[in-house]
């Protein structure tokens, strides 16, 4: 059997990801899970995407159904753009590591997500990802789990391949 044979799905289409998502929070599995990604997109000369998620704080989850405050307050937005500066950094250092590669890649900040996971899921599915190439903790992980909640939640409901990271 040839390479090209391995490379096809059973309708004979191609199985070799041409769009992948890599999911980073800055945490040392992210960092890792980066670093296979862009290998993998430089491989199979595939599209790289760089996502972040900013989730809504549980404070001001609470703040929304107590009827104040919430997401246009000026301690959400101060939350939300201290955020986004902090990982506009390290969001920028995969996609400058991926272009060093002469990988396609583009970096991606999403704020308001009320489910980092579910967000993740959703990115790919409307950007035809082929595959989520994701850590197995982020910076909340417990040292006790071997998957992370939003790891597993990828796992579970992506529509695509999903690979995990340690």
């Amino acid at each position: 059997m040839s390479l090209t044979e391995l490379t096809k799905s059973l309708d004979g289409t191609s199985i070799l990801p041409k769009r992948i998502l890599v999911p980073v929070d800055g945490s040392e599995n992210a960092i890792r899970a980066a670093g296979v990604a862009i290998g993998y997109a430089e491989k199979f000369e595939a599209e790289l995407l760089v996502l972040h998620v900013i989730p809504i704080p549980a404070h001001t989850l609470a703040e929304i159904e107590g009827g104040i405050g919430g997401l246009d307050s000026p301690e959400s937005q101060q939350y939300f753009e201290s955020a986004r500066l902090k990982i506009k950094t390290i969001v920028d250092e995969v996609v400058k590591s991926a272009e060093a590669k002469s990988v396609k890649a583009t970096g991606i900040i999403q704020k308001y997500s009320y489910s980092v996971a579910e967000t993740i899921v959703d990115h790919a599915a409307k950007n035809n990802v082929d595959l989520i190439v994701i850590g197995t903790r982020g910076l909340t992980g417990l040292k006790k789990l071997l998957v992370g909640s939003v790891s597993s939640g990828i796992l579970s409901h992506a529509n695509c391949s999903v690979l995990i990271v340690r």
